[in-house]
């Protein structure tokens, strides 16, 4: 009989095999990261310039209209209450792209109305020449038609996004045409804008700087007609100075906590206020020096009538002086909410001591005011650190 047969331990080698196989060795993949674009940042700060240069150039606008001028309290307000909420500085500016690119859209249609009022003026000469002439009904002919290009051409790039790109398109109207023919033109324009201008929040900062001018009023009031009687009883204008002082010494810091938590009766929290200051009293002398140093020159612009065309540039003066006030005081709120104990005494004795020059400086010119400014005594009421940019007796065009 043949021999049998051993078996073949497969399985034994096929497992030994395995175990004995090296592992795949993985290599990780690594992507490298773009460079930095230069010309995107300077896309970016350029963009934001811009925007800010309009926003202020519409804020501006607005002081020159009396209840725009709550609105522009509003803004101002609402960027002091976010500072304070968020402590960061860059966060007050409010709204800068959506007002570089209103900026944009205003630049580009200037710059295509450009032509039609160059040839405006040329028709305009030719009718004075010869009123009846050949030429100047060429013109005029000619004038109509920019005229009816220019409207529907930048209606066509508004309803296309109102981009720049949008206003170098030739084929604007063209493809506005096809829009309108296709259908739903009407309804997409009128949700559109109507999202746009819920963006802008209007009744809110106008809520928002009524609000604030009320409470910072309530607080000035009493001091200011006591001030005012100093000329008759000179007793009553040292009481309403000496009360004047003690006011604005608390005011800014009740008036940021008001923009922070949007609540009417932040103002009359004293206690509350004074907590804050003791846990930030170095923040809060600073921001004091500030608001009142601000203000200070703004008075300099009440010696003589402004025109009314130009009331906007007064506006401008105020942004530019109160604006970073109103953000160093949601800065110094905002470092007060961050601790939960006090500090030293000796930096709140510092911070109070600090504080007495800048105050009695602000006192004496608001009371030198009244002799030095165009509207008299009521310009003991312009307070400019705490209420309206633009008081309306400068409306009047007296």
């Amino acid at each position: 009989m043949p021999p049998a047969l051993k078996p073949i331990p497969l399985h034994r080698e096929v497992y030994d095999a395995a175990v004995a196989a090296p592992e795949p060795q993985v290599y990780e993949a690594t992507v490298a990261e773009n460079p930095p674009n230069p010309f995107g940042l300077v896309g970016r700060v350029t963009g934001w310039v811009f925007g800010a240069a309009a926003l202020t150039l519409a804020l501006s606008l607005l002081t020159a209209v009396p209840l725009g001028q709550f609105l522009v309290l509003g803004y101002m307000l609402e960027a002091c209450g976010r500072v304070a909420r968020t402590r960061r500085i860059r966060d007050g500016f409010i709204g800068v792209h959506p007002a570089a690119r209103l900026g944009g859209i205003a630049v580009a249609a200037f710059v295509l109305w450009l032509p039609l009022y160059a040839v405006s003026v040329i028709a305009e000469s030719a009718r004075v020449i010869d009123p009846a002439g050949a030429t100047t009904k060429v013109w005029e002919v000619a004038l109509t038609v920019m005229m009816a290009v220019y409207v529907l051409h930048v209606t066509a790039a508004l309803v296309a996004g109102g981009r720049v790109r949008h206003f170098l398109n030739p084929l604007a109207v063209p493809l506005l045409a096809l829009r309108f023919f296709r259908g739903g033109l009407y309804a997409e324009c009128r949700d559109r804008l109507w999202d746009a201008a819920k963006e802008l929040r209007l009744p809110y900062y106008f809520g928002l700087g009524f609000r604030g001018f009320l409470g910072a009023f309530l607080w000035l009031v009493v001091p200011l007609v006591l001030l005012g009687q100093g000329h008759h009883v000179p007793a009553l204008g040292l009481l309403g100075a000496a009360l004047l002082g003690a006011v604005v010494i608390y005011l800014p810091a009740l008036q940021a906590r008001f923009a922070r938590e949007n609540r009417l009766r932040a103002y009359f929290e004293v206690l509350a206020a004074r907590r804050d200051y003791r846990r930030a009293p170095l923040a809060f002398a600073f921001a004091l020096w500030v608001q009142l140093l601000a203000a200070i020159p703004l008075y300099v612009l009440k010696i003589e009538a402004i025109p009314r065309e130009l009331i906007f540039l007064e506006g401008f003066v105020f942004l530019a002086f109160m604006l970073p006030a109103r953000l160093v005081a949601g800065w110094a709120c905002g470092r007060a909410a961050k601790r939960h104990e006090p500090r030293h005494f000796v930096w709140r004795w510092l911070g109070r001591l600090v504080v007495p020059p800048v105050v009695f400086a602000y006192v004496v010119v608001v009371f030198g005011s009244q002799h030095l400014g165009w509207h008299g005594i009521s310009s003991l009421y312009e307070q400019h650190a705490f209420l309206l940019p633009v008081p309306f007796t400068d409306l009047d065009g007296k």
